[in-house]
């Protein structure tokens, strides 16, 4: 099994703590790590596609379509000025969005002129444990989030 599919199966049984709300086609997952404040993941609900163009059109339409409208709901919770969008699969081979809400200066002197992807982010520092998220933070941005998506859907 995949690490999304293990954290789907987390949602599934209860014991997911960052699982935030369930669409048609996949889960809103708030990331682990909040070095990029608002961080959300979207996972596609079934692990028999690694690539879009695999799924029929009207179930890709629909997982583009809701993942815009998570995109959105994140930046209405967490006011980004800018969202950045990812759908790599190297990793994890199991459809799903990394959705990052961005501001400026949040590479810390990284990248071009301090812009730039997330990837010229330090990883050791975006997964550390200082930006490891929890207990009452977590609660708070898990029902900022689904308080956006409610109004959306």
């Amino acid at each position: 099994m995949c690490l999304i599919c293990d954290r789907i199966e987390m949602i599934k049984n209860g014991t997911n703590p960052y699982f935030v709300k369930e669409l048609q086609t996949g889960y809103v997952v708030i990331g682990d790590n909040q070095h990029f404040y608002g961080y959300t993941l979207f996972l596609y609900k079934d692990h028999k596609y690694t690539e879009l163009f695999q799924m029929e059109m009207e179930e890709r339409t629909l997982f583009l379509k809701e993942m815009s409208i998570v995109a959105e709901a994140v930046a209405n919770a967490f006011h980004p000025e800018k969202m950045n969008y990812e759908l790599l699969g190297m990793g994890d081979a199991h459809l799903h969005w990394h959705l990052y809400p961005r501001v400026d200066g949040d590479l810390e002197g990284h990248g071009f002129n301090n812009r730039g992807p997330v990837w010229w982010y330090p990883m050791e520092k975006m997964y550390s444990d200082e930006c490891a998220v929890g207990g009452e933070q977590l609660e708070e941005m898990k029902k900022l989030l689904k308080t956006e998506l409610d109004k959306l859907i």
